[in-house]
């Protein structure tokens, strides 16, 4: 399988508010012009389905990316953003001041948000589960998944064998395409990452 990781375009919030899983944040203006410039870059690509995280910028961005196809996205609970918890809709700038911030960016492997329910290695093991039922779901297509930062991000650390503790070293922009290559017969490929060009 040919997996295409599509982080959502911007809402209102990006880079200000951790939205988490806060429902009815949507796409802004500039969110939906980056939703229909990455469904254009990938409209050569021939996609046997497209996913999506259930959070309304997701759902937005896989919808551009399936209308130029004729396909409807499927909503999968395993590639949901990460379960924030009492930090959910806080402004970021606060957050950095706090001294969890600091730990979060050291071993985020051992961090729990406060009040949320998993931790980022829980997160990284249920979506990465999801991406290897697609796997054998469709073993010789191409599926594009259509999620978060952190939620790619540990998808990617782990196809690249990277510790958890080292994902702040990935990058991944509204709408950039990562892509990992998962094979039966061969070690996962990550040939892609954070692809924001044609």
């Amino acid at each position: 399988m040919r997996l295409l990781l599509v982080r959502h375009g911007v809402t209102a919030e990006t880079g200000r508010i951790l939205t988490g899983r806060l429902p009815g944040v949507s796409l802004s203006d500039e969110g939906i012009a980056q939703a229909d410039s990455v469904a254009q870059r990938l409209a050569s690509t021939k996609l046997a389905g497209v996913y999506t995280s259930p959070l309304e910028r997701c759902r937005e961005t896989a919808a551009a990316i399936a209308r130029t196809r004729g396909l409807r996205p499927r909503i999968d609970r395993r590639f949901i953003e990460v379960d924030y918890g009492r930090w959910s809709g806080r402004r970021l700038n606060d957050l950095r001041q706090l001294r969890a911030w600091s730990r979060l960016l050291e071993t985020p492997s051992r961090f729990r948000f406060p009040g949320g329910s998993e931790s980022l290695g829980g997160a990284q093991q249920r979506a990465v589960a999801g991406v290897e039922v697609l796997a054998l779901r469709y073993p010789d297509k191409t599926i594009a998944l259509v999620s978060h930062n952190d939620i790619i991000r540990l998808v990617l650390a782990y196809y690249l064998g990277m510790p958890t503790d080292l994902i702040q070293r990935l990058h991944v922009g509204p709408t950039s395409v990562s892509v990992v290559e998962l094979g039966p017969t061969r070690p996962p490929l990550v040939p892609l990452v954070n692809q924001t060009g044609p």
